[in-house]
């Protein structure tokens, strides 16, 4: 392992959290730069969106998501 990641892994999970959104925030940021999905990929989507379409109600929102994750670590 590269001292740099051993660096990373001696922070706390909290910290560790925020600099994964940190990074994926990053990532996202620049969307053209992004791989193309695999054909497995694109019809999950497609097969989660539909699902989304027949019971909007069961979706949950970032917000609740992340307070969960949170809850988990602090």
């Amino acid at each position: 392992m590269s001292d740099w990641l051993a660096e990373l892994f001696k922070l706390s999970p909290a910290d560790r959290i925020q600099l994964a959104e940190d990074l994926w925030d990053s990532v996202a940021a620049q969307p053209d730069n992004l791989p193309p999905l695999t054909e497995a990929q694109r019809a999950e989507i497609e097969r989660r969106l539909a699902e989304h379409a027949r019971d909007p109600s069961a979706a949950i929102s970032w917000e609740e998501v992340r307070k969960r994750l949170w809850s988990r670590v602090g």
